[in-house]
C-alpha cells in the first residue's frame, strides 16, 4: 500500500489512460473539450460578476437610482448565462461519466472473466487485495470516474479560477507600507500575499490532520463489503440455515463481521471530526481576514465601498483556489483508496491470468477423435501432489468411472481434465473442436427462463418446445413442461435432485461428445441413476462418459474405472458392466 501512496498520480494515470486510449477517446475528447470550455465560461461569469460588484455597491453608496436599475439588469444578464453554463455542463459532464463507467466496467468484466481468472481469484484467495471483485466493478469504478470527473475539473476550475483573480486581486491591492524604525517599505499586491501565505499553512496542516484518512478510508470499503458478502450468503443458503437451526450462530457471525465496519467508521468519524474541526475554523477565518486586511484602505478613502467589495470576493475567489485541497481532502483521500483498490484487483487478475498462462499441464489439439492424457500430475495450490503420472486414453463411446475415498482430489482431476486447474503437469490431447459438457453436483442454474437454463451456456437457439418438452418428460420432470419461458430463481425452487435432472436434461439437449459428471446422481435415487444413465446411453451413443462417484451402482455403467490409492497412486481397470442399463 505504501507503494501506490508514493505513485498515486501514476497509478491513477494507469486506471485513466485506458478509457482515454480506447477507440471511444476522440468522442470523448471532443465531450470533455465541451465541458471545460463550460468551465472556462462559468469562471469567466465569476469575473463579469467581480467587475459588476463594484459598480453596483458603487452606485449604492452614492445613492445612483439609474445605476442601480441598470445594474439589477446587468446582473440578470450575467445569472441567466451563468445558470446555462452550469446546467449543460453538468448534463455533459454526467453524459461523460456514463460512457467512461460504462467502457470500464466491459472492460474490468472481460479481464475478469478472461483465462478464468474469476476462478483463480478464489483458489489463490491468500491476497486479501482481491476480496469482494463485484463491490471493485460495481461500486468502486463508479467511484473512480465520479471522482476522477469531478476532481479533476475542480482543480481546472481552481487553477483558472485562481489566475484570473490574482490579476484582479494584484490590481485591487494597491500598496501597503509598513513601517520598519524610521522608514517604510511597500509592499505591492499586499493582498495576494496575505492569500497565498493563508493557504500555504491551511494546507500544510490539513495533510497534516488528514493523512490517516486514506487508509481508513480503504479499510471501510473492505469491511462493508466483506459484512455485504455475508448477507448474500444468508440469502443464498436461507433453507440450509433454516434447517440447521443456525440463526443465533449465523447473527453471532453477522456481529463479527460488522464489528469491524462499526471500530473502523468510528475512527473515521473522529479523524474527520479533527479534519472538519480545522476546515470550519479555517473557513470562518477566511471571512475576517480580508476584511481586516483591506480596511484600512477603505477608511482612508482609498477605495470606495465598491471596490472593498470587489477585493473581498476576488480574495475569497483566489484563497478559494489555493484552499481547494483543504476543502476537498477527505474527497481526495476516498479517490485514493478507490485507485488503490482498483489497481490492487487488475493487478491480481493480470497475476492469476499469468499463472493460467504459464501452466504446466499442456493442452494439444488433434484431428483425431480422443481424449488422451499423458504423464499427468495434480497439484494443490501449494504444491501438495494429489495424483502422479496418470496415463489415459479415451474415444467416442467410452465410459469411465473415477472413484476414491473424499478429499482424495477426484474433482481436482476433472479440473484439470477441464483445463481449468493450473497446478500440476503433463499433457492433455483432445480433438480440435473439443464439445465438452461438464455437470457438477450442484448443478448451476442462472436467473433466468427455463428455456435458458436448459440451454445454457449457449444460449437461445432454433431448438423447438416439442423437443425441450420431451427431454423433460424423459428426465423425469414433466410438471416443469409448462414453465419453459418463467422466468424464476430456479436453483430456490427446485431440489437439488431436479436440479441433478436438469443437469442431465441440459447434457442431452446440447449433445456434447465428452460428458463429465462430478456426483452429478448424489441426490437421486438408484432407480432414478439407473433410467438416466440409459437415457445417456441411448441418446448419447457416440459421447464419452466420464463419472466421478463413490456408489459401487455406479460402475456398472462403466466400461472402465480409474481408482485413486494412497500417496497419488491409482489402478486402471475394465468392469463386467455385469447389468446392461438399457
Amino acid at each position: 500500500m505504501q507503494k501506490i501512496n508514493h505513485n498515486f498520480l501514476s497509478d491513477t494515470w494507469k486506471l485513466t489512460k485506458l478509457y482515454w486510449q480506447s477507440e471511444e477517446k476522440w468522442r470523448s475528447f471532443l465531450l470533455l473539450a465541451a465541458i471545460i470550455v463550460l468551465n472556462l465560461g462559468s469562471v469567466g461569469t465569476l469575473v463579469w460578476l467581480n467587475s459588476w460588484r463594484n459598480m453596483f455597491y458603487t452606485a449604492l453608496q452614492e445613492y445612483d437610482t439609474t445605476a442601480i436599475i441598470n445594474g439589477i439588469g446587468y446582473f440578470t444578464v450575467i445569472a441567466f448565462t451563468n445558470i446555462v453554463i452550469v446546467v449543460y455542463a453538468f448534463y455533459l459532464r454526467q453524459i461523460l461519466e456514463v460512457k467512461w463507467r460504462r467502457w470500464l466496467t466491459e472492460y474490468y468484466m472481460k479481464n475478469w472473466l478472461n483465462k478464468r481468472a474469476y476462478y483463480l481469484m478464489q483458489l489463490m484467495h491468500t491476497n486479501t487485495s482481491t476480496d469482494n471483485p463485484d463491490q471493485r466493478i460495481s461500486e468502486d469504478l463508479k467511484s473512480f470516474v465520479s471522482l476522477t470527473l469531478s476532481l479533476s475539473l475542480g482543480i481546472l476550475n481552481a487553477v483558472v479560477t485562481l489566475v484570473s483573480f490574482i490579476v484582479v486581486l494584484w490590481n485591487l491591492s494597491g500598496v501597503l507600507m509598513v513601517p520598519v524604525g524610521e522608514n517604510q517599505y511597500p509592499i505591492y499586491g499586499y493582498m495576494v500575499w496575505v492569500s497565498i501565505l493563508y493557504a500555504v499553512v491551511g494546507n500544510w496542516l490539513t495533510v497534516k490532520i488528514g493523512r490517516p484518512l486514506v487508509a481508513l478510508n480503504f479499510n471501510q470499503q473492505r469491511y462493508e463489503a466483506d459484512f455485504r458478502f455475508g448477507l448474500v450468503r444468508l440469502r443464498e443458503n436461507s433453507e440450509s440455515i433454516a434447517f440447521y437451526g443456525g440463526e443465533v450462530r449465523e447473527e453471532n457471525n453477522f456481529a463479527k463481521r460488522f464489528k469491524p465496519v462499526v471500530e473502523n467508521f468510528i475512527a473515521v468519524i473522529k479523524r474527520q471530526k479533527k479534519l472538519t474541526w480545522f476546515v470550519s475554523g479555517y473557513s470562518q477565518l477566511s471571512i475576517i481576514v480580508p476584511i481586516v486586511m483591506a480596511i484600512p484602505r477603505y477608511l482612508s478613502h482609498q477605495i470606495a465601498l465598491g471596490g472593498l467589495m470587489q477585493t473581498l470576493e476576488a480574495f475569497r475567489h483566489v484563497q478559494d483556489s489555493l484552499s481547494y485541497f483543504v476543502g476537498n481532502y477527505s474527497t481526495l483521500a476516498e479517490w485514493q483508496a478507490v485507485v488503490n483498490r482498483l489497481l490492487g484487483f487488475i493487478e491480481n487478475v493480470n497475476s492469476v491470468q499469468n499463472i493460467a498462462e504459464n501452466q504446466q499441464v499442456q493442452t494439444e489439439d488433434t484431428v483425431k477423435q480422443v481424449f488422451a492424457v499423458e504423464g499427468l500430475d495434480v497439484c494443490l495450490p501449494k504444491g501438495e501432489c494429489l495424483l502422479n503420472n496418470l496415463e489415459l486414453t479415451l474415444v467416442p463411446g467410452d465410459s469411465l468411472l473415477i472413484t476414491g475415498p473424499s478429499g482424495c482430489g477426484k474433482s481436482t482431476l476433472l479440473r484439470a481434465l477441464a483445463g481449468i486447474w493450473p497446478f500440476g503437469c503433463g499433457k492433455i490431447t483432445r480433438s480440435l473442436e473439443f464439445s465438452a459438457l461438464f455437470l457438477p453436483q450442484k448443478s448451476y442454474l442462472p436467473l433466468s427462463t427455463l428455456r435458458n437454463i436448459l440451454l445454457y451456456p449457449c444460449g437461445e437457439n432454433s431448438t423447438t418446445d416439442d423437443f425441450l418438452k420431451k427431454i423433460l418428460t424423459l428426465c423425469k420432470l414433466e410438471n416443469l413442461i409448462n414453465q419453459l419461458d418463467t422466468e424464476e430463481n430456479w436453483s430456490h425452487i427446485l431440489s437439488l435432485g431436479e436440479q441433478q435432472r436438469i443437469a442431465f436434461a441440459r447434457a442431452i439437449i446440447q449433445r456434447p461428445d465428452w460428458l463429465f459428471l462430478d456426483e452429478a446422481t448424489s441426490a437421486l435415487d438408484e432407480s432414478t441413476e439407473k433410467e438416466l444413465y440409459a437415457l445417456l446411453k441411448s441418446e448419447l451413443k457416440d459421447s464419452a462418459i466420464i463419472s466421478i462417484g463413490h456408489r459401487n451402482t455406479l460402475t456398472k455403467y462403466h466400461k472402465t474405472k480409474l481408482t485413486f490409492q494412497k500417496e497419488g497412486n491409482w489402478s486402471l481397470q475394465k468392469t463386467s458392466e455385469s447389468e446392461s442399463v438399457g
